[in-house]
């Protein structure tokens, strides 16, 4: 059964990313349309998310930032089916990276890195980083349940060269990596909330208390890890470009949770230059009134 969807389904999504991108984006315009007036996919969980991040905004702005997100929602939509066709030509043109050399120079000095980032504008293409770094790169998935179609989406994002591994076996190539003494840099997106019962750390993230991963933090200074943050802005339509910032090169002189503070610091200042390309429709807040008594 897994065989016949795939069969049925994968060359559709293959043809249809061969298109043209001012096809797909007339597509965009199409399901957004239909999503956001007539489905309504999740205008409640976006509203109430926005209405929670910018309490100063009338709810008339609210929703002039909610129609921009779901566009790009779609366009983004559309970006990620472009990647299993895209060439490496193309993908350099539409996905820039500024500062590169950030990355290189601590290559240079013998740093693995952990690469923190947002659900922000575009992190499908990052698919690229491997084009313009000197350094093997590795980012984590979640596995998916139709083996054909973990194969097929697997070989599109690690086309360019990125290595990927399961997110359960991050701890593990990590360890075997430094182990052998090998450098790496490792992406980890880290901005949606953890589990209850796996969470450590409470902090506010637009003015609400909210539960935050720590693993970064915790295996920056487990395999001593340079840490850095990037974010991508949108430039136009299609077009966008990648910032790499440092937060540290010696992640053991922090104190607990100070990496994790700047990381999620930055990311709150980078969203609010650009607010609409936020991932809006994840329920970011979901936990804010089970904040234990220690983190009130």
């Amino acid at each position: 059964m897994q065989f016949l969807i795939f069969a049925l389904t994968y060359p559709f999504i293959w043809l249809f990313s061969r298109l043209p991108m001012r096809i797909l984006y007339i597509k965009s315009d199409i399901f957004f349309f239909l999503l956001y007036y007539i489905i309504g996919y999740r205008k409640k969980v976006v509203f109430e998310n926005l209405k929670l991040a910018f309490p100063n905004k009338s709810d008339e702005e609210l929703k002039t930032l909610s129609k921009k997100f779901f566009r790009h929602l779609m366009d983004l939509f559309m970006e990620s089916v472009k990647a299993f066709s895209i060439s490496e030509k193309q993908i350099l043109k539409r996905y820039k990276y500024k500062n590169p050399e950030l990355i290189n120079e601590l290559t240079k000095k013998g740093k693995s890195i952990a690469l923190v980032g947002a659900h922000q504008a575009n992190w499908e293409w990052s698919i690229s980083l491997p084009l313009v770094l000197d350094i093997d790169v590795y980012g984590a998935y979640t596995k998916l349940n139709n083996k054909y179609f973990e194969k097929a989406v697997r070989d599109s994002r690690e086309k360019f060269g990125i290595n990927g591994y399961k997110t359960s076996d991050t701890v593990k190539g990590m360890k075997k990596n430094f182990d052998e003494k090998k450098q790496g840099l490792y992406v980890l997106l880290s901005d949606q909330s953890p589990q209850i019962h796996k969470t450590f750390y409470w902090r506010d993230f637009f003015n609400v208390k909210v539960p935050v991963h720590t693993g970064a933090e915790m295996l920056s200074k487990k395999f001593d890890l340079a840490v850095v943050n990037y974010v991508t802005r949108k430039v136009k339509r299609g077009y966008y470009e990648t910032e790499f910032q440092l937060i540290t090169e010696t992640p053991k002189e922090f104190d607990n949770y100070n990496i994790t503070d700047k990381y999620i610091n930055l990311t709150e200042q980078n969203i609010k230059k650009q607010p609409a390309l936020y991932l809006w429709s994840h329920k970011r807040f979901k936990h804010k009134d089970k904040v234990p008594a220690e983190f009130l």
